[in-house]
């Protein structure tokens, strides 16, 4: 059985995973230097820690945060939420003005259904019931899949006390801000997971006046695979993930049924990116190269162009890339690092390469632990760098929080244009564990 989360790069795939230095553009490395200090480990369920202030969502401060949507800018927000050229950056290292709604609907795509998730900026009035959450049980609708997801929570492993996230930051089925429409971020999940895998980084985005939509990859899920009945990574079902995606996107952007009524017309056809982890980060690869609507796209922990998906080309994508690599990543390995190094020197500029010091394949999410193949970034392990050295990987909190910063710089960048991001994405934060390469 594959390993969840694994691109299988096997040994035959060797050669491919050479970058020559010499033959290819030159990079900025552009971190910074200087050393602010790492954020406080916290470990648990509703993370505090942040690498400039509250983790998306989890302020206890409700009056304050209500108070923050309701007396500043445009709608009430502070942030405007169309082209923002010239205006100042944001601290993209908090939680945003607005309280976080969520909501899902089911779609049909040809012969498949699809549960679909999405986090929004909600209205000031549910500040207090987004502050409070729910249980991430809740994602999943009373039935089998729902009855397994309890049972995994009530049996987590050390590995998964320490990484999976057991509270939401959002409130279900709140009505939207007013000051619409939104730039759009699809997020594909990892082989083997779910549509809430990064909800933290959804939380964030929304929180700063971003939709994300993400639908469970149906034969590819955490359930799909409990039931033993999942798909592999590999080229055609590859394809069926970048359709799922897409047609998602379609659904969202036509502003009618099954989309919750409150929802519809809330998204903005031009701003739209992409987002994704994994077998995720193939995806939002393939759906970059060939959805127009895409304008960014942010694949991490898994390289978009390789041998086993080999109709995706970093050549033929033309929109702004940032990709993450975790340094110590025992799923993709060595060959899979070497790959998105090589993804990142042949991909067409402005592109990114923010590398993650101590950072294991699942530090970026928040499902680390809920089953043992998704342990790898939580608790002790063993280096992929140094094999057989045992280590304690990145601190959970602090993957989470890179992952929802960077993501917020980004697509702040590119899909509303705020030129004043470059300074947050080209640095290092926190510089202990985090460098930056650039390609302009």
């Amino acid at each position: 059985m594959l390993r969840p989360g694994l691109l299988l790069l096997t040994v035959t795939l060797t050669a491919c995973s050479t970058v020559d230095s010499g033959a290819l553009p030159e990079t900025t490395n552009a971190s910074q230097s200087e050393d602010t200090g790492a954020p406080a480990s916290t470990g648990g369920d509703a993370p505090t820690s942040s690498l400039s202030g509250p983790q998306s969502g989890t302020s206890s401060d409700e009056e304050s945060l209500s108070a923050s949507a309701t007396d500043t800018g445009p709608g009430g927000t502070g942030e405007d939420t169309g082209s923002t050229t010239g205006a100042a950056a944001l601290d993209y290292g908090m939680s945003g003005p607005y309280p976080v709604g969520n909501s899902r609907f089911a779609l049909t795509v040809g012969d498949r259904e699809l549960l679909v998730e999405l986090w929004y900026p909600a209205d000031a009035s549910v500040a207090a019931e987004a502050a409070t959450g729910r249980p991430i049980e809740d994602f999943v609708p009373a039935g089998p899949d729902h009855d397994a997801l309890v049972q995994l929570l009530a049996e987590l492993s050390p590995a998964g006390q320490i990484g999976t996230r057991l509270q939401t930051s959002s409130a279900f089925a709140a009505p939207p801000a007013a000051d619409g429409p939104y730039p759009l971020i699809a997020f594909s999940h990892c082989h083997n997971c779910v549509r809430f895998s990064a909800f933290t980084v959804a939380e964030r985005l929304a929180s700063h006046g971003f939709i994300v939509v993400a639908p469970d990859h149906t034969g590819n899920t955490l359930f799909d695979q409990l039931n033993g009945d999942s798909a592999d990574i590999n080229e055609e079902f590859l394809a069926v993930r970048a359709a799922d995606i897409s047609a998602v996107l379609d659904a969202v952007l036509a502003a009618e049924d099954p989309i919750p009524e409150p929802l519809r017309g809330l998204a903005d056809p031009d701003r739209v990116g992409a987002l994704g982890h994994s077998y995720g980060a193939a995806t939002t690869g393939r759906v970059a190269q060939n959805d127009p609507r895409i304008k960014a796209a942010l694949p991490i922990a898994a390289p978009v162009e390789n041998p086993v998906f080999p109709n995706t080309h970093v050549a033929d994508i033309h929109v702004p890339m940032l990709m993450v690599l975790a340094l110590e990543d025992n799923s993709i390995q060595k060959i899979g690092n070497n790959l998105i190094e090589l993804n990142f020197m042949n991909a067409n500029p402005p592109v990114r390469l923010v590398s993650v010091t101590d950072a294991g394949h699942w530090n970026f999410t928040d499902i680390c632990g809920l089953v043992d193949g998704f342990s790898a970034g939580c608790g002790e392990g063993e280096r992929q760098t140094e094999p057989g050295v045992m280590f304690t990987y990145l601190d959970i909190d602090i993957g989470r929080e890179i992952a929802s910063s960077y993501s917020l710089a980004f697509f702040d960048r590119y899909l509303r244009d705020n030129t004043a991001a470059d300074d947050f994405l080209d640095a290092g934060t926190p510089p202990e564990f985090v460098t930056v390469e650039v390609r302009e």
